[in-house]
């Protein structure tokens, strides 16, 4: 996997747009499960690529750091051949003072090659130092969108539970219609006035009865009040 494919993958996956995404969907919990999972996958393997090219861009700085050093102690190395054969020179030994400027030309072609590495590395450390940075600031994204996910997972179950109560308990209160005569409530009720009624008529029925029985005892007084009259007027009394 090259740096550039993993800069790109990083930069696709934080500028998702998720919303879209879920808008989009037929089930949207399973898209946010799948995404979480590919983000996740890819947050890994981002890591893993990240912590790579870091380690090259320290390796390329730790040469390059090593470079200058070179170039530094080449360019005194150079000096201090050049001082000693102005000294020998000046004290009449010229072909050993000779011998130790070569010495200095020798060192300032190492300091010149050193100086000529550590330029060239220069570009690429830069370039690195931009990967590096684009990757970790796509790293932070796709860490920031992978809570983001979470955080809307869990918003979309609780309203799926909570729509989902709803729904039970309005298809429980349609089942319990009070007014409807057909329902268990209603059947009762009229279970209940037809056996009210029947005991209104037993009480009328009862009522009637009574005044029989006492209009009958009225027309025995009657009677025996007759008979009473009759014997006294037979008695002559």
């Amino acid at each position: 996997m090259t740096k550039q494919t993993i800069l790109g993958r990083v930069a696709q996956l934080a500028k998702a747009n998720i919303n879209a995404l879920l808008d989009g969907a037929e089930d949207p919990q399973k898209m946010i499960d799948q995404l979480i999972r590919d983000y996740t996958n890819n947050i890994a393997e981002a890591e893993e690529a990240v912590a790579t090219t870091i380690g090259n861009l320290r390796m390329l700085e730790q040469d390059h750091k090593e470079d200058v050093d070179a170039a530094a102690e080449w360019g005194g190395k150079a000096l201090a051949a050049s001082k000693k054969a102005d000294e020998l020179r000046a004290a009449g030994t010229a072909a050993e003072a000779d011998r130790f400027d070569n010495l200095a030309k020798v060192a300032l072609g190492r300091q010149l090659q050193s100086e000529k590495e550590a330029k060239d590395a220069e570009p690429t450390i830069a370039a690195q130092t931009e990967v590096v940075g684009k990757l970790k600031a796509g790293l932070d994204q796709m860490k920031t969108k992978l809570t983001e996910l979470q955080s809307r997972r869990d918003q979309l179950v609780a309203r799926a539970k909570t729509a989902q109560a709803q729904n039970q308990m309005l298809d429980a209160a349609k089942n319990i219609d009070v007014l409807d005569p057909t329902s268990e409530l209603g059947r009762f009720e009229d279970k209940v006035r037809r056996e009210e009624a029947k005991a209104l008529g037993k009480q009328e029925l009862a009522e009637s009865s009574l005044d029989a029985q006492f209009e009958q005892l009225d027309s025995l007084g009657d009677a025996a009040e007759i008979e009473a009259r009759l014997a006294a007027l037979k008695s002559g009394s």
